[in-house]
Parts: C-alpha cells; sequence; structure tokens
C-alpha cells in the first residue's frame, strides 16, 4: 500500500511538472495526431471535440503570450479523465483486426 501512494505521488509530481494543465490542456489533448488518433478524434462527441478544440485554441493563445492560466483553472491531475482513450482503443483495435484479417 506504501509503495502505491509513493507512485501516485510520483505521477501527480510528473503530471504538474509537464507543465500542459497550466494551459489548461488535458493529457488526451497532448497526444501526437497520428492516423489512429486522427480516426479516434472523428469519433467524439461534438461536445467533446468542441471542448478539445477550445482548450487547445487557449493553449496555443497563452503560449505565444508567454502566459500560463491562473493557478486556480489549472486542471487538477484528479479532474483530467481520459476523455479519447475509449475511442483510440477501438481505433487501435480495428485497425489490428483488419491487419491481422489482411494477413490470411
Amino acid at each position: 500500500a506504501g509503495g502505491g501512494r509513493m507512485l501516485e505521488r510520483l505521477r501527480k509530481w510528473y503530471y504538474n511538472a509537464a507543465g500542459f494543465n497550466k494551459l489548461g490542456l488535458m493529457r488526451d489533448d497532448t497526444l501526437n495526431e497520428d492516423e489512429d488518433v486522427k480516426e479516434a478524434l472523428k469519433r467524439l462527441p461534438e461536445h467533446l471535440y468542441n471542448e478539445r478544440v477550445f482548450r487547445i485554441k487557449r493553449a496555443l493563445d497563452l503560449s505565444l503570450k508567454h502566459q500560463i492560466l491562473p493557478k486556480d483553472q489549472w486542471v487538477k491531475y484528479e479532474e483530467d479523465h481520459p476523455y479519447l482513450e475509449p475511442y483510440l482503443k477501438e481505433v487501435i483495435r480495428e485497425r489490428q483486426e483488419r491487419e491481422a484479417w489482411n494477413k490470411k
């Protein structure tokens, strides 16, 4: 149990050290947009996609101004949920299935 708490503290520290949360971004906003991610983005419900676009545009604006959000607006580790992950897992599973089928 003690090791689990230590690992969780390390994850939280790393999350904050990465800095994207200070721009209002979530972890899934920072994924490299390869073909799988692009396909997963197409499958997002409109409101999730719009929220992502807003966060990215705000982060770009802040970055250009060399600013960060006020601390009370930073995305907290506990609030960051993997909104894209279920769609991405599905896309990857489908791609792997297609690749396996094409090898036959």
